[in-house]
């Protein structure tokens, strides 16, 4: 396999534990009301499991309030159990054929809370980066050996993959920032 392949497979999975963490982080309850708080909760309905996404409309018209407009009438009840067996701290109200969700203010130790859950996503994050860095690593080292590729080219791209390392853990100490700024903000 030739150094260039080795680095930008290692770029592209580094952007995608980026994204994952990032994706992970919209799921971390701040202030605001969130359609991405409620939406990947597992519903038992129609005999099987369905994510809620799949199962009904979700806003948020208020910044307080979350809305799930359930496309069948019939997997409201489903919905409503489902929602607080997922240990969310979240209370819905059933209104006809919708189900809102009010979300009261959070205390300072909730926040302080959020932001260690926030700190931990980001932790997996940077682990997931740095094994990308190691396979890297070790992908170049088989690439100087069977390809008859120079030590210096080897020593280069090394350098490279640990700029691409810095490069992501910075990003993600970069999102982490913002996100407990955002969690801490009253």
């Amino acid at each position: 396999m030739p150094i260039e392949q080795v680095l930008s497979e290692a770029e592209d999975k580094m952007a995608k534990s980026e994204s994952a963490m990032t994706h992970e982080f919209e799921g971390v309850r701040t202030g605001k009301a969130n359609p991405a708080l409620v939406e990947n909760i597992t519903v038992e309905a129609y005999g099987s499991s369905m994510r809620l996404r799949d199962m009904a409309g979700i806003t948020a018209p208020e910044t307080r309030m979350i809305l799930i407009q359930p496309w069948d009438a019939g997997t409201v009840d489903p919905i409503n159990k489902a929602i607080q067996s997922a240990n969310l701290g979240l209370n819905p109200a059933i209104d006809g054929k919708i189900i809102r969700i009010f979300l009261p203010e959070l205390s300072q130790e909730r926040r302080e809370e959020l932001v260690k859950v926030a700190k931990k996503i980001t932790e997996d994050g940077r682990v997931a980066v740095r094994h990308v860095r190691r396979d890297a690593l070790e992908g170049l080292k088989k690439c100087g050996k069977e390809s008859g590729v120079s030590e210096d080219q080897v020593k280069t791209a090394e350098k490279e993959v640990q700029n691409l390392t810095d490069e992501f853990i910075k990003k993600m100490e970069s999102h982490l920032a913002d996100k407990e700024k955002e969690i801490l903000t009253v």
